[in-house]
């Protein structure tokens, strides 16, 4: 079988980039956010002749400030607002943002979360007095194109609010079997709350758009990040529950994880509700759709995470202790995708192909000429034959020295056993280094390699250790925090990785 419309690279193609969080930017707010220090960071991109801007998801964050636990699939977080730009756009003023302190390296979400929701209530009270009468049409026209989503998850954060955000199904049992009378009262009691959520998903837009076309006058393509499930506690399923694996109590009748592996006994019990595909068959999968399109609305290509999912999933009887009880349920596969490809005319993917890898998974992600990944941290694990060594890329691939769940490179390095070591140093053909030779020998094997594009996290840019490390996978607490400083962004700490890309080929 052939692609039926083109994905992200032609033949020949070889590109670079950069993996880093809105959330990481530098800003004098606490966290990250869609404002100058955004279009810094494009700029520096452009000058270092890298192509490429991948972020994690965007989504409105709940339980653990996970990115891939997001309270909607099509919403955006409020976090991410920028105060400069709402100071630009007159809805803000000086003195309501102030001069407030947050920590430089790290995100204080516990400080963040209350201080921007301050600064939304008082842009939303000054829209509503008469500033910027001139968004008035912008805003309503928003909310009428994207009502298939935003009123019910408007309604859900408000409702969310009133039950001191505790999971919807605990809420009244009308709400949560969302009967019309009940849910005609909540909207209306919660009139002025639905509005201002509403309106901050309305700003979200316009910045993210802004920070798009900046992103393409400057000759920089985004990459989004799309998780395969969504939160259990989310407006999707709230929302949507006749799409999902559900019993009489609007509970998930199976679970998401991954089955028992060399790294885990018992496997992984993610908690996320499974698909009932049969019913997103019927429709088209209009919903799944409507999803990449929300994405898409930002960025130019999007990654699709666990693929394998599309293929089979594991599903996990609920209630069960682990995932051992698991079993793999077929997934919608190649109808799914030549839905999609008739619905964009393009294939704009790339897919996270780790994990315990199948034939089946293959089959999907070469029949449609889909970029898979290889991470290089796994290099140097096994044999020779490891599809992680750049020897065994094909070229349709994107790699990356790590990702946000792996350690750093240089913590990496730190960790690794020295027969690890000498397969990287015999790898680069050198005698051995320490943990600084060892980054950039990593992003020289990356940026050498065959593979069409090739991603370093910045941190990996910086030669960081574990202390700027992302994503602890299993840990609850302390994940999703790292910043980087202003400092980091000056051109100079582009330069080598300018020349390393020219050298390479891959310069923009």
């Amino acid at each position: 079988m052939t692609a039926p419309c083109p994905g992200p690279f032609s033949p020949g193609y070889r590109a670079a980039g950069v993996l880093l969080h809105v959330t990481s930017l530098p800003s004098r707010h606490g966290i990250g956010d869609l404002g100058p220090a955004a279009f810094t960071w494009i700029d520096r991109l452009r000058d270092a002749g890298l192509a490429w801007w991948q972020g994690l998801p965007v989504g409105p964050t709940g339980w653990g400030d996970s990115p891939y636990q997001a309270l909607s699939s099509f919403a955006g977080n409020g976090l991410l607002l920028s105060p400069d730009r709402l100071v630009e756009d007159g809805l803000l003023g000086p003195r309501d943002v102030g001069d407030p302190y947050f920590p430089a390296l790290s995100v204080d979400y516990e400080s963040v979360i209350p201080f921007k929701r301050r600064l939304l209530e008082a842009a939303w009270r000054a829209f509503r007095v008469g500033q910027r009468p001139d968004l008035k049409a912008a805003f309503e026209d928003f909310c009428h194109r994207q009502a298939g989503w935003l009123e019910d998850y408007a309604l859900f954060r408000a409702l969310k609010e009133r039950f001191g955000g505790a999971h919807y199904l605990t809420w009244p049992r009308e709400l949560v079997e969302r009967r019309a009378v009940a849910l005609a009262a909540a909207a209306g009691d919660a009139a002025a709350e639905v509005d201002q959520v509403r309106f901050a998903q309305f700003l979200l837009s316009r910045q993210a758009a802004a920070l798009k076309a900046h992103a393409s006058e400057r000759g920089v393509r985004l990459i989004g990040d799309l998780p395969f499930f969504v939160s259990p506690d989310s407006s999707d399923v709230w929302a949507r529950p006749e799409i999902f694996l559900l019993d009489a109590e609007r509970r998930p009748r199976a679970l998401a994880g991954v089955p028992p592996d060399a790294f885990s006994a018992d496997g992984q019990l993610w908690g996320n509700p499974v698909y009932d595909w049969d019913a997103l068959r019927v429709t088209g999968y209009r919903w799944w759709i409507e999803r990449i399109r929300a994405v898409l609305a930002h960025v130019d290509v999007v990654r699709l995470d666990h693929f394998r999912a599309f293929a089979a999933a594991w599903h996990i009887p609920a209630g069960a202790a682990s995932a051992r009880g698991g079993q793999w349920v077929t997934g919608p596969g190649a109808e799914f995708f030549g839905a999609v490809a008739r619905e964009l005319g393009r294939m704009p993917f790339l897919v996270e192909d780790l994990g315990v890898i199948t034939p089946d998974v293959v089959q999907l992600r070469d029949d449609f000429e889909l970029p898979g990944t290889r991470v290089l941290q796994f290099a140097f694990e096994g044999d020779w034959r490891s599809p992680h060594l750049p020897r065994n890329y094909p070229a349709n691939a994107v790699v990356y020295t790590g990702t946000h769940d792996n350690s750093t490179t240089r913590g990496w390095y730190d960790a690794l056993p020295e027969a690890s070591r000498r397969r990287l140093w015999n790898c680069v053909r050198r005698i051995n280094g320490g943990s600084r030779d060892a980054v950039a020998a990593m992003l020289s094997l990356a940026w050498s390699s065959p593979a069409a594009l090739a991603i370093a996290p910045f941190q990996d840019v910086l030669a960081l250790g574990d202390e700027a490390r992302m994503n602890v996978p299993g840990a609850a607490d302390g994940n999703w925090r790292w910043r980087c400083t202003r400092d980091t962004l000056a051109p100079e700490t582009f330069a080598w990785l300018r020349d390393l890309t020219v050298v390479t080929d891959r310069a923009a």
